[in-house]
């Protein structure tokens, strides 16, 4: 996610994030190896049409990924790329599903790889990474574009293209689990023994989704930081934008850097020790009034926090409110990198102005509004809150992946895995945790849920960043150690990285309990913390 971070801040268009799965999960017997790679034919999905079937041998070596997100991997074996396009009749759409089965060293097992932004699927990185890991691989670009292209939403005649929207939602995903399993037996010979779906941000809003809608499709489902409520938290992520443009103040990056510094400092001993976390972002009650007055030194100046920036902060924290204080949605994590949302620049004048994250702006423009010219700095409170309802009406059936029932998935006997970063700078976790909520209380109770669905909140962690980039877990072992031989992850071994860039080691507990330190021992080290209730703290 660093690298995210630095290309938006060098002016670069960039979509919410990727996920790399390390898949460091132990190999099964290894299946016989494919004997070639020949075109095989692939029977259609329900409701599509296959227009095309090609197979190629690929070498392997380094593979680079496309589009914005780019990446490298290398020291890939050699792999079949099968590649399968379909259409749905009367939709004109061309969807193509592309799956990856390494020529030799195969663990018997299928891993399909979910998207970024408004992208459907994997740019290679994250293919070659699980061929690299023995799996056999496949993801589906749903007939749509790049992260940030959103050229596809509207039609000729400036109506959304929901056949489009449809396959980007749900409809591909599933298409690509049939295809991909039966890709893999053609080729291998026999079925997988064994499929997982892995994503984070949109991948983790497709896995939910998968879970809900096609509760039989995988064993086991690795979803980070998912979109849930796609729609509300597309809408409440242009919330900071919003609330500058209105309150005309606009906070430099420097001034939002020491709100959140502070805060982390005053809600450090959370959980017992100073170790630079923030241990449980939703008990921090910081309130940024106590920087009014503070100097701050910014690019050479010298920068007094005033009443109003301190406003702005305080607005960002709490979130999405109507006029008449109604809360609509969660805000932006105390912890959290109050620039990913609240970014600005100088103009001509040297006057700072907003600029919105290209992801819930494009949204807005060209879904909510139909109008891709639109200027949202223009809007209003009133106005974010008839979008806000708008977008929830008109796109909570297609888009929104927070259905509480799960109960299809759990008779299938499937695994629903998510980590998410407590100070995720893009998606509300407090969205997350409503939404397994909701999951328990559909359930009857959390010992029901905790037999098929857990979720992790890492601490200091921001959006998909236990990807190895800013922090790293191996979400995709503990998951498969789950499926394969019935062990719940009580906890996930993390790496975290503390507000001074100290790399601690901890055992991200199982929600709803949080680490503890014990009172002794050393605090970057995990056996110096314990999981417990937050009511005991």
């Amino acid at each position: 996610m660093r690298r995210l971070l630095t290309v938006l801040a060098a002016g670069v268009p960039l979509a919410a994030a990727v996920c790399l799965p390390t898949a460091y999960a132990e190999p099964q017997t290894s299946a016989s190896a494919p004997l070639g790679c020949a075109t095989t034919s692939v029977k259609a999905p329900a409701g599509t049409r296959v227009e095309s079937v090609t197979a190629v041998r690929q070498e392997g070596g380094t593979v680079h990924g496309s589009g914005i997100l780019g990446g490298t991997v290398t020291g890939v074996p050699a792999y079949c790329e099968v590649t399968v396009t379909v259409t749905h009749p009367g939709d004109g759409d061309h969807a193509r599903i592309r799956t990856w089965l390494p020529v030799a060293g195969w663990n018997g097992r299928l891993q399909a790889l979910g998207g970024a932004a408004f992208s459907a699927g994997d740019n290679g990185t994250g293919l070659a990474t699980a061929v690299k890991n023995g799996y056999a691989a496949t993801t589906t670009d749903a007939g749509v574009g790049d992260v940030l292209d959103v050229g596809w939403a509207l039609n000729g005649q400036g109506q959304v293209n929901t056949a489009l929207l449809k396959n980007l939602a749900s409809r591909s995903q599933h298409e690509a689990a049939v295809v991909g399993k039966e890709v893999v037996g053609a080729v291998y010979g026999r079925a997988a023994s064994y499929s997982y779906f892995t994503g984070c941000s949109t991948g983790g809003r497709q896995g939910y989704m998968e879970a809900q809608r096609h509760p039989d499709d995988y064993d086991g489902i690795l979803a980070d930081a998912p979109a849930v409520n796609w729609d509300r938290y597309e809408l409440a992520t242009l919330w900071p934008q919003v609330v500058m443009n209105n309150e005309k103040t606009y906070v430099s990056g420097c001034e939002l850097d020491t709100f959140t510094a502070a805060a982390v400092k005053a809600c450090d001993t959370l959980d017992g020790a100073r170790d630079g976390l923030v241990n449980d972002a939703s008990r921090c009650d910081f309130d940024p009034r106590r920087l009014i007055g503070t100097k701050v030194l910014c690019e050479g100046k010298k920068l007094t926090i005033t009443a109003a920036d301190a406003a702005v902060v305080r607005k960002i924290w709490d979130g999405p409110r109507t006029a008449s204080g109604r809360k609509l949605w969660a805000g932006v994590p105390v912890g959290a990198d109050l620039r990913g949302l609240a970014g600005t620049a100088a103009d001509a004048d040297g006057n700072l102005k907003g600029v919105p994250f290209q992801v819930p702006a494009y949204w807005t423009t060209s879904w909510v509004k139909k109008d891709p010219s639109f200027d949202v700095s223009t809007l209003t409170y009133s106005q974010f809150t008839e979008l806000f309802r708008q977008a929830v009406a008109e796109y909570g059936d297609i888009m929104d992946t927070d259905d509480p029932d799960l109960s299809a998935f759990r008779e299938s006997g499937g695994k629903l895995l998510t980590w998410q970063g407590q100070a995720d700078q893009y998606i509300p976790p407090q969205g997350t945790v409503d939404y397994h909520q909701r999951v328990v209380r559909e359930t009857g109770s959390a010992q029901k849920v905790d037999d098929f669905y857990r979720l992790f909140l890492a601490p200091n962690t921001n959006h998909c960043g236990l990807n190895g980039q800013d922090g790293w877990t191996d979400g995709l072992a503990a998951l498969t150690a789950w499926v394969e031989h019935g062990k719940a992850p009580r906890t996930l071994p993390a790496t975290l990285v503390n507000a001074e860039g100290k790399q601690l080691e901890r055992n991200l507990c199982a929600y709803p309990e949080v680490s503890r330190y014990r009172g002794h021992g050393d605090p970057s080290l995990a056996t110096s913390f314990r999981c417990v209730l937050p009511s005991r703290h």
